[in-house]
């Protein structure tokens, strides 16, 4: 089963973690993956012990080495810090690179993309809207690279 890390900043939010983020685990396991969800997986510290900072960011960051792709929420003006550096990390290894953002509003220099445009150099340079998601209808649709992608197409 193909692994895929979920970057997202939903589970700092108790209502985003038991609303939102249940859609988009749904979503991806509903394709065959297994969704791997930093909040669930990494912030098991009860009592934010010493170092506790340290431990889930180098969890995390194992995570995103260690799984098969990146599926990124990117909501937000600007997008989540933490989502960017596991984005980056995962660009850098060559992660199959899968991006969300329903917020309308646009964050941008350049007229190709709706966000800084090096948050888009994981995506083929043709064609990067099939690996670019605007909804979460769009997730399990056939005709995107992500179902396409968790076949083995």
């Amino acid at each position: 089963m193909k692994t895929i890390y979920l970057a997202n900043p939903y589970g700092f939010s108790e209502q985003q973690r038991s609303v939102l983020l249940p859609v988009f685990v749904e979503a991806l396991e509903s394709l065959g993956l297994e969704v791997w969800e930093p909040f669930e997986r990494n912030n098991q510290e009860a009592n934010m012990a010493e170092g506790w900072a340290y431990r889930i960011g180098q969890a995390d960051i194992r995570d995103v080495a260690q799984s098969d792709a990146i599926f990124a929420i990117l909501n937000g003006i600007p997008p989540d810090e933490g989502v960017m550096v596991e984005l980056g990390a995962a660009i850098v290894l060559g992660k199959p690179t899968f991006l969300f953002r329903d917020d309308h509003r646009k964050v941008t220099e350049c007229e190709d993309y709706p966000l800084n445009l090096m948050i888009f150099t994981g995506l083929p340079q043709e064609g990067w809207e099939d690996w670019y998601f605007t909804s979460v209808e769009e997730i399990t649709s056939p005709d995107k690279a992500l179902a396409r992608w968790a076949k083995g197409d």
